[in-house]
């Protein structure tokens, strides 16, 4: 065997045990990303439902007090912004690091432009890096998210800054992750967590079943004609107001949780396709290399035929 046939021969053996490695990747990348769907279909009911009954308290005409419901006119306040970026602990991912990133820059660009301070909250090992080579300052890095996360976890970290934006260190709370569609779609986007936005809460939990639609539209006394709706015949207990004071800190804990069930499963989706991608350009690699070799293996043995045939010529 000639040099160039032990080398090609080297670099296929190279090629098949990538190829192995990307292939069971993909297939670990495929049911982590199952589970975590998974979990956010199970969240769902519940944060729609938490929504719906704060869109019916709203509808009751409640004027609550509450430091998480600031207006607009608010958003002019001097205090700081905080921006919390949701990146992985690992690569092999794709785009899915650089397209959060990307947006997460020019967020951060456009804070310090209008003249106020921008407190990084940055989750994820790719993202701590990103903005330590770029020398800019982070308040909080947080490495322990994964796909293993509960709903404690994102709780404890959520509850620090919402006590930050109560005390008026922030006047404002952004996210930047990667939102879940659909197993085809996922997006790197910017979303407002403090002051929480009561009509953004009040279009969420107007996504309900066309059949509940149904319902209530129906609702309504054979005798008058007048609506009869739920948000008619509620009986509020406490009131509407203890009530909202109670269940908007759970709306934005549980809008956050979300939020990181998204960025969580929008990543194994990621690196299920980048190692797909590996594994493909791997066996067509594969597919080449040994063309070659067998080219290179029938020209050595052309040759040695040829010699041993002059050979005998001349004997």
């Amino acid at each position: 065997m000639v040099a160039g046939e032990r080398l090609i021969k080297k670099r296929i053996g190279s090629v098949r045990n990538t190829s192995k490695i990307t292939r069971t990747m993909e297939m670990v990348s495929t049911a982590k990303s199952k589970k975590l769907v998974d979990k956010i279909r199970k969240a769902s009911p519940y944060k729609q439902k938490l929504l719906q009954t704060l869109s019916e308290l709203q509808q009751e005409d409640v004027r609550v007090e509450s430091p998480y419901l600031q207006g607009e006119e608010d958003l002019e306040l001097k205090g700081d912004n905080a921006l919390v970026v949701v990146t992985a602990n690992r690569g092999l991912c794709g785009g899915y690091n650089s397209s959060v990133l990307k947006v997460a820059l020019l967020r951060y660009n456009e804070i310090c432009s209008s003249g106020k301070k921008c407190s990084l909250y940055v989750i994820g090992k790719k993202g701590i890096s990103f903005f330590q080579f770029l020398n800019l300052p982070i308040q909080q890095g947080i490495i322990d998210i994964d796909d293993k996360m509960d709903y404690r976890k994102a709780q404890n970290f959520i509850y620090q800054l919402m006590r930050y934006f109560e005390d008026g260190l922030y006047s404002q709370v952004d996210i930047i992750s990667t939102i879940y569609h659909s197993a085809a779609s996922q997006t790197a986007e910017l979303q407002r967590l403090l002051p929480l936005d009561i009509s953004l809460l009040q279009s969420s939990s107007s996504q309900r079943s066309s059949s509940q639609k149904n319902i209530l539209e129906e609702e309504v006394d054979e005798d008058t004609g007048k609506d009869i709706s739920l948000k008619k015949i509620y009986a509020f207990e406490p009131d509407p107001d203890t009530l909202l004071k109670q269940m908007i800190p759970l709306a934005v804990e549980t809008h956050f949780y979300g939020l990181l069930l998204d960025a969580l499963a929008s990543e194994q989706i990621y690196r299920r396709v980048a190692m797909k991608n590996a594994t493909d350009a791997g066996e067509e690699m594969l597919k080449l290399l040994v063309r070659d070799y067998n080219r290179a293996r029938q020209a050595s043995i052309t040759q040695e035929l040829s010699e041993i045939v002059a050979g005998a010529d001349a004997v």
